[in-house]
């Protein structure tokens, strides 16, 4: 995969591409290129510039047009005659092997695209087997229809039709072909072994998922970088990882967590993301069937986030896509530190954006909308903590009454004398 994504999390300089189009206006492209650019970060990655378009759809040869890409050329050879050099762009939608290729001969730099960019990172944070092995599967399904690109070099001038592009063996002809063949061959049997492996892990986890008692499953979920392991850090007095970037969280953890005289299973997730491209998914399904499986899903929002709705969406389709909508879900905006607002003046007349809506106002309309379902709180300064700890008991306790009926001696209390 070194040919798509950055090998080792080291400072490279990158310019960021994204376009506006009719399902996408401006402010939101702005918003995926912020994530985009949080996401280089995370990667090793130093975003120096951006570039957008207006585009009805991304142009199926070069992505953007012949004179945006000119444009870009133009500052990346500036940038080097300033004696800074650019290693290379990243666009924020999945190219295709035929745009890849057409860009990096334009560009002359390694070109990233959102998807090998969150694999990546992925191939980071992966600590355990079970996370490797699914990253290697996504990898290489991103990496199969793209090898045409990888064996360039080894093609000869054809005749007829032109030498690149056409269909049967046309730009494929000599060495390029037996190598892509045999490329390809080598790459689908490691596919089929890393899937056994997983089916494997899977059969393994499904084992010790049984094996863990007659307890109440609860799920951490919610957009990447929420707060969610600083949450179980919290709950279950543990040591994920936790940090300020983007999927900190690959494997799931699941913690025995004791509220009064109720234990129930406690887990933590990988995070969602835009975007997130469905190889991921679903080589991840193994680790989210703790979230399939759960009795209760907390779902965690970062309310400090100007698009906080729509992560809340997001994760909602996601969860609905695994197979586990309509659980039982205890919404938890966290990070109200962390809110700001415009205060409008007395004399601005303008209607009100959701820049000028206050925590209190925000709390009044989801808390009325959702009843006991949703509650407010600071895993960082542990405010409303004892509230959630509360929320949770009695929700638990409802699900327990229900799935076990004959263990409500759990829910004896002795007072001291």
């Amino acid at each position: 995969m070194k040919e798509f994504v950055i090998s080792e999390a080291q400072t490279e300089k990158a310019v960021l591409v994204g376009l506006i189009t009719q399902t996408q206006n401006e402010r939101k492209t702005n918003e995926y290129l912020d994530e985009l650019a949080f996401l280089a970060e995370t990667a090793g990655a130093e975003v120096v510039s951006r570039f957008t378009q207006k585009l009805d759809t991304p142009n199926s040869v070069t992505y953007v047009g012949k004179g945006k890409l000119s444009e870009i050329r133009e500052y990346l050879q500036s940038r080097e005659e300033e004696g800074e050099e650019i290693g290379m762009v990243i666009f924020d939608d999945e190219l295709s092997a035929k745009q890849i290729r057409n860009i990096e001969n334009e560009l002359k730099v390694k070109i990233l695209d959102r998807t090998s960019l969150i694999l990546d990172i992925f191939a980071m944070r992966a600590q355990t087997a079970n996370a490797k092995t699914q990253v290697e599967l996504a990898q290489y399904k991103y990496m199969l229809p793209r090898l045409q690109r990888l064996w360039t070099h080894l093609e000869r001038q054809g005749g007829g039709s032109g030498a690149g592009g056409g269909k049967g063996s046309v730009g494929l002809r000599g060495p390029g072909e037996t190598q892509l063949e045999m490329d390809r061959r080598i790459i689908l049997n490691r596919m089929s072994l890393l899937k056994q492996r997983l089916a494997d892990i899977d059969t393994q986890k499904s084992t010790q998922r049984k094996n863990r008692g007659r307890l109440i499953r609860v799920a951490l979920v919610g957009y990447t970088n929420v707060g969610k392991s600083t949450l179980m850090n919290l709950m279950a007095k543990s040591d994920v990882f936790a940090e300020n970037k983007l999927f900190a969280t690959l494997d799931t953890t699941v913690r025995k967590v004791i509220i009064e005289n109720l234990p129930f299973l406690l887990s933590d997730t990988v995070g969602f993301i835009r975007k997130l491209p469905t190889d991921l998914v679903e080589s991840f399904k193994s680790t989210l069937d703790e979230v399939r499986e759960a009795d209760l899903l907390l779902h965690v929002v970062d309310i400090s986030h100007p698009d906080f709705e729509e992560q809340i969406k997001v994760v909602d389709k996601t969860i609905a896509d695994l197979g586990a909508g309509g659980k039982p879900t205890i919404l938890v905006f966290n990070k109200i530190d962390a809110y700001t607002y415009v205060k409008k003046d007395a004399d601005d007349l303008t209607p009100k954006t959701k820049e000028n809506v206050t925590l209190e106002e925000l709390m009044n309309t989801w808390m009325a909308k959702l009843n006991d379902n949703c509650i407010f709180i600071s895993a960082k300064s542990k405010a409303n903590f004892e509230q959630l700890k509360t929320m949770l008991y009695k929700k638990v306790r409802e699900l327990h009454v229900q799935k076990y009926p004959y263990n409500d001696f759990l829910y004896q209390t002795y007072d001291e004398e």
